[in-house]
This record gives structure tokens, C-alpha cells and sequence, in this order.
């Protein structure tokens, strides 16, 4: 995607990627998805997704790391200890790569989810490293943080 900024009132977003959680994974009802992508590093790393699901329950396997922001509606989220918390506007979470929870909403639920493909520790810390090494030497902008 282009370097250009993207701005979205995530409420009020036509969601047109109608989708699907896995069949095995829903406990109860029918909870039928919509998604709108916003936008995407440069870098291929990162996506930015407004994602809406009906009523049901379900479990969820994290394959990426994600933070997520409620808009509308409400989650209940079971982690794998069995602590049940409530979602709502405003609420935010975030969710390793590599973790399963179960979710249950009465009626639709809206969030924005930041996600993130996951690096092990190295290739991390070398990516990090990189990235330094390329601003202290003026290839690349730098931050004001």
C-alpha cells in the first residue's frame, strides 16, 4: 500500500468482506463476520481491520498478535484460565500470537483490531537493530519519540 495517511470513522464503516469463523470453532449460533481493511505497513507486518460478528460463540486462535479497540456492542472473553472478562466501547485488549479464547456476544460487536505478524525474539531485536542503524545513518525518518 501506498505512504499515504488513512483516516476512518470506524462506527459508522461500510464493512464489505462478508466472512466466516471457522465451522469447527463456533460453540453456539450463527456468528456471521464483516471486515474492512483499512490499510497496511509498508513493511507487510502490520494490518489495521474493522471487523464486525454477529451474535454467537466461539473460540478464537490467535495466529498474529493483535490489539483490538471496541466501537460498538459487547464481547465476553474467556482466556485460557477460565477468567471471564466483558468488552465494551472503548474497551482495548491485546491478544500474543499463539493464544486461544473464547468469546460469546448477544448481540453484534464492532472493534478495530491492530494486527501484527509475530517474530521470535532474535529476528526481532535484529529487525529493531536494523531499523536504528538505518535512521542513525539518515536512510529513513526519525521519530520525535
Amino acid at each position: 500500500m501506498s505512504k499515504t495517511i488513512i483516516t476512518a470513522s470506524p462506527a459508522t464503516l461500510d464493512l464489505d468482506q462478508p466472512g466466516s469463523i471457522p465451522p469447527d470453532w463456533v460453540l453456539s449460533g450463527k456468528p456471521e463476520t464483516r471486515s474492512k481493511m483499512l490499510g497496511r505497513t509498508h513493511d507487510w507486518t502490520s494490518n489495521i481491520v474493522v471487523w464486525e460478528c454477529a451474535a454467537g460463540s466461539y473460540t478464537w486462535h490467535y495466529n498474529q498478535d493483535e490489539v483490538i479497540i471496541v466501537i460498538s456492542g459487547e464481547g465476553f472473553m474467556t482466556n485460557g484460565k477460565g477468567e471471564e472478562r466483558r468488552f465494551g466501547p472503548g474497551d482495548v485488549g491485546f491478544f500474543p500470537a499463539g493464544t486461544t479464547c473464547t468469546w460469546h456476544h448477544q448481540d453484534h460487536f464492532r472493534k478495530v483490531a491492530v494486527l501484527k505478524e509475530s517474530y521470535g525474539r532474535p529476528l526481532g531485536f535484529g529487525l529493531k537493530a536494523w531499523n536504528k542503524l538505518l535512521r542513525v545513518v539518515g536512510l529513513t525518518g526519525k521519530s520525535p519519540l
